[in-house]
């Protein structure tokens, strides 16, 4: 049972809503996730409320706003990125469309004062941002207590009062005081006494899982991922080996010798549904419509598998391994935008889910945690520090392009018209890339905030052709092209691992985009990142002399014009690029 929640976090929207409730209970104190026009006299048992970030303008028809109550009833506020703005504007201050958003890193420079919201924390320090308008004036009895260098108004409070909101995002691991930031409100403004303990939570899953599948049985599709297997290994021990099964799905969508390590992973039936799934993507381009192919191809599967081994009664339930990120991108929250639809979560799986045919243990988990979960369980770090992969494989990281176009030369660089998924602002954008002449992260980072429409910067390592003869070409999935990605992703998990580089990353996707010319018309990007959940990213350089030979074995694969390296943080840019 849950004690009540001490702190209550407000859905204004944001991509980080419950990661601002997950963080306040890995300070020990429990947190739960309501609508944020929930009525002020429902929300008097906490000690504090937060108010999240979100993609919306406070002058945006319906958008999401809080009850004024909850300002004048004694309870401690923070309002984070959207909720400073809700605040403000609640409060009589003024909202502002800014000349140019903050996606990524800035710097803040806070006061110095005795304000326990603040104790400790003065100085200059790495925060996150991710939005476009801000507060030009405070409401009465604010101070202004830190700027960054586009942002005269990014930390407010009223002592007196205890309101208190920033414009940065605490909660996420990339500002590096984040966590002191959130401390501060809920054990010393709000005073909140422990009350939650995040470990030891393998027997609290497993008794949920009891609970959901009750007396039927578990049918598992296993992708050899992190979350997947956990997932299954937790329903086996929770079930019973004899009464979870499962099968891994080869999708003629997956990297090099990937059914080759799951089927030595043991206690698996494997299927080569290769044709199921390439037939109905080819000659498509967009990726929602990508994913959403491959989401239901799953549930035909799932259904014809399930219906010749007589498991499609009510005597079965599926099992996923979907976890927090994947549902919070696909519009998990109550006024989230939809960033890219997970293919657990496509139209066939939301039935099965409204009619309880579905068990997800990992559903309210991070991927940290999910690995956390899986040294609970004595699962092998080679499963366990695999880098993430997506559902949809390698059709995701295989861009298309409905027809040839040029490149356009601008004073920023060159923008290349193959469109990438971003989130800027917690929205989704789909946007061109923007090739600069340099491996430059501030130049990056610059340009994404001053240049409308884009959200992505690449910068050329070695190409075959120089990039102003290049062009887009039109392009789809393919066997041959999926055999070429295939060949450079092996190459790149090779000397990756070889270097001990992949144990430097959280993630290293390689795309390949249309980009090139007659006789070679690809490029591959290269795409290492750190993180620690998913929901935010920083791109990470690598060595030199490991690039250089990278990029010399990526040139030979056939059809292959250039190498780019991805210079894009999360946000503005998503990990993947579909």
């Amino acid at each position: 049972m849950n004690p009540n929640p001490q702190i209550i976090v407000l859905d204004a929207g944001g991509q980080y809503c419950h990661l601002e409730a997950r963080k306040v209970r890995d300070l020990g104190v429990y947190a739960e996730v309501r609508a944020s026009e929930t009525p002020a006299e429902e929300l008097s048992g906490a000690r504090g409320l937060i108010i999240s970030g979100g993609p919306a303008s406070v002058y945006d028809a319906g958008s999401p706003t809080v009850d004024p109550a909850i300002f004048a009833n004694g309870q401690a506020v923070l309002g984070i990125c959207y909720g400073l703005q809700v605040m403000a504007h609640v409060l009589g201050g003024e909202v502002r469309h800014g000349e140019k958003g903050e996606y990524g890193m800035a710097t803040l420079h806070l006061d110095e004062t005795d304000d326990p919201m603040f104790a400790g924390l003065s100085g200059a320090q790495q925060i996150w941002m991710s939005h476009r308008d801000l507060v030009g004036r405070v409401p009465a009895g604010f101070s202004i207590a830190g700027r960054t260098d586009t942002c005269a108004v990014a930390a407010i409070g009223d002592r007196a009062r205890r309101l208190y909101a920033v414009q940065f995002h605490p909660e996420v691991v990339h500002t590096t005081r984040g966590l002191d930031y959130l401390a501060n409100f809920v054990l010393k403004v709000c005073a909140c006494v422990p009350d939650w303990d995040p470990r030891h939570r393998v027997p609290l899953i497993e008794q949920e899982i009891r609970d959901c599948v009750g007396g039927r049985k578990v049918f598992f599709f296993v992708s050899g991922g992190v979350d997947s297997s956990v997932a299954f290994a937790l329903c086996r021990r929770a079930s019973g080996a004899d009464r979870a099964r499962g099968v891994y799905v080869d999708t003629g969508l997956m990297r090099e010798g990937e059914t080759e390590f799951v089927r030595g992973l043991g206690g698996l039936s494997i299927e080569d549904c290769s044709a199921q799934f390439l037939e109905p993507l080819e000659g498509v381009t967009d990726p929602e419509t990508k994913r959403h192919i491959i989401g239901e191809e799953f549930v035909r599967v799932q259904e014809r598998i399930m219906e010749s081994r007589s498991l499609a009664d009510e005597r079965w339930i599926l099992g996923q391994g979907t976890i927090y990120p994947d549902t919070i991108e696909s519009g998990g929250t109550a006024k989230a935008s939809v960033i890219k639809t997970h293919h657990n979560r496509v139209a066939g799986i939301q039935k099965l889910i409204a009619a309880g045919r579905i068990v997800e243990p990992l559903k309210s988990f991070y991927k940290d945690e999910v690995r956390e979960v899986g040294r609970e369980l004595g699962l092998p770090g080679s499963l366990l520090e695999r880098h993430p992969f997506p559902g949809p494989g390698l059709a995701i990281r295989c861009l298309c392009a409905k027809s040839d176009a040029p490149l356009e030369r601008t004073p920023d660089g060159w923008i290349i018209p193959v469109r990438s998924v971003g989130v800027q602002g917690d929205a989704r954008t789909y946007a061109p890339v923007l090739a600069i002449d340099a491996i430059d992260h501030a130049r990056a980072t610059a340009a994404t905030n001053r240049v409308r429409g884009v959200n992505r910067v690449v910068a050329p390592v070695e190409t075959h052709t120089q990039i102003h003869d290049m062009a887009v070409r039109t392009a789809a999935i393919s066997p041959a092209r999926l055999e070429r990605l295939r060949k450079a992703d092996a190459i790149v998990r090779r000397l990756s691992h070889e270097s001990g580089f992949d144990r430097k990353v959280w993630q290293f996707p390689v795309i390949l985009i249309p980009l090139g010319s007659a006789d070679a018309p690809d490029s591959i990007v290269l795409r290492p990142i750190d993180s620690v959940d998913g929901m935010t990213a920083q791109s990470v350089l690598m060595d030199a002399k490991l690039l250089s030979e990278m990029c010399g074995k990526l040139l030979e694969v056939a059809g292959v014009a250039g190498v780019f390296y991805d210079l894009t943080h999360k946000p503005p840019g998503t990990i993947e690029w579909e």
